[in-house]
């Protein structure tokens, strides 16, 4: 019932931008919380940005700065522009959204390279 797609992901140079997008659809009309994970090769998954309840927004250390998470009102769509991106930010991007229950989508592949 509940489904998450992202999209925007590709291949940058370093120093390029990327915005990346998710959609949530299904019964659940709203979530209290929607970030994004990354999960690079052979490690583990960590977090990038979340926003949760009340505008409370957290990025990791490695992208502030750099990063900026935002979402639409109606609490379904969250964004991750990508500014000056580095290799090391070479991974699967994931969305989550959180109402009760966790729901995450599919990923999307985002890689800097020169």
């Amino acid at each position: 019932q509940v489904r998450l797609v992202e999209s925007g992901g590709g291949l940058v140079q370093p120093g390029g931008s990327l915005r990346l997008s998710c959609a949530a659809s299904g019964r659940i009309i709203s979530f209290t919380t929607m970030g994004w994970y990354r999960q690079a090769p052979g490690k583990e998954r960590e977090l990038v940005a979340i926003k949760t309840g009340g505008g409370n927004t957290r990025y990791a250390d490695s992208v502030k700065g750099r990063f900026t998470i935002s979402r639409d009102k109606a609490y379904k769509m969250v964004y991750l522009e990508m500014n000056n991106l580095k290799p090391e930010d070479t991974a699967v991007y994931y969305c989550l959204a959180r109402e009760g229950a966790e729901y995450w989508g599919q990923g999307t592949q985002v890689t800097v390279s020169s």
